[in-house]
């Protein structure tokens, strides 16, 4: 699999970004993340779906809110149909349509970080979402004048009904993420600060370094170096939002060279450390 820096950055450029597709083919992706919100309606297909340190077998039905800090996969296990429903959604866009009394956002801040993502659609939820979604296909599609502002009220409506589903939900999904390779996630999530290398590993968990590398890349998609690096980048995008100076976000999250620290966060981010920090000083 491709593993270029550029590939695993997405981002979304617009306020939003709205994809309804099928595939008939065995897909993946790689764990990523992206700088927007991420609502996700499965329809039809047999898919395992990671979030950070867990993957869960979806059903038609579920629905996924995805945090940006939250590092995803989806993973398609066979060839037949794959169709879901995306949606991206800038944090300013959200706030936008929120109100003092009703924050949208809700269903994707208020909760740990990579937990409480799924809920499970019931038939007449399900049906409203969908017929939602279909007006909001059509608006999209069309230049007639309100589209825009129709569109807006769509999207406003789809995330009221996420959010609703959100706060009365009782559903707790299966994990089925291979022990092994949540072990090595959490083991690199608390060493970040540190080298880690995969003799680290290998004493760590008494296994052989090369079949702990190659589960890892099977679930992931990415190779241990990879991995670390990405998470490395949001660490350092963490510090840059609290106000640390790009150098001390460069060694608190683990990189000892500051040349390299700036050319990997401005691959991996499509920014530079700079430019991102001052973004994010400038928002509400």
């Amino acid at each position: 699999m491709n593993e270029s820096f550029e590939l695993r950055y997405d981002p979304i450029k617009k306020d939003y970004l709205y994809l309804h597709r099928t595939t008939t083919f065995n897909m993946g992706t790689f764990y990523h993340q992206h700088e927007a919100y991420e609502l996700y309606l499965l329809l039809r297909g047999n898919v395992n779906f990671y979030i950070e340190n867990s993957c869960f077998r979806l059903e038609p039905g579920d629905l996924l809110v995805i945090h940006p800090d939250e590092m995803h996969r989806s993973f398609s296990l066979d060839d037949s149909e794959y169709e879901r429903i995306t949606i991206n959604l800038q944090k300013s866009y959200l706030n936008s349509l929120s109100t003092s009394s009703t924050n949208l956002s809700d269903c994707f801040d208020n909760r740990p970080k990579g937990k409480g993502n799924i809920v499970h659609l019931d038939e007449s939820r399900r049906k409203q979402f969908l017929q939602i979604a279909n007006h909001l296909e059509d608006v999209i599609a069309s230049d007639a004048y309100g589209s825009d502002v129709l569109a807006n009220s769509y999207i406003a409506q789809l995330l009221v009904l996420t959010n609703a589903v959100f706060k009365n939900a009782d559903f707790t999904p299966r994990d089925i993420m291979p022990e092994l390779v949540r072990k090595t996630m959490d083991y690199i999530e608390s060493n970040l600060s540190q080298n880690i290398s995969l003799e680290h590993l290998s004493a760590a968990f008494y296994l052989n370094s090369t079949y702990i590398s190659r589960q890892f890349k099977k679930h992931t998609g990415l190779t241990l170096r990879s991995y670390i690096l990405e998470r490395r980048i949001s660490l350092a995008k963490s510090y840059l939002r609290e106000g640390f100076s790009i150098t001390e976000a460069c060694f608190q999250s683990g990189f000892s060279d500051y040349a390299n620290f700036i050319r990997s966060f401005t691959k991996i981010a499509g920014i530079s450390p700079g430019k991102f920090a001052k973004k994010r000083a400038n928002l509400p």
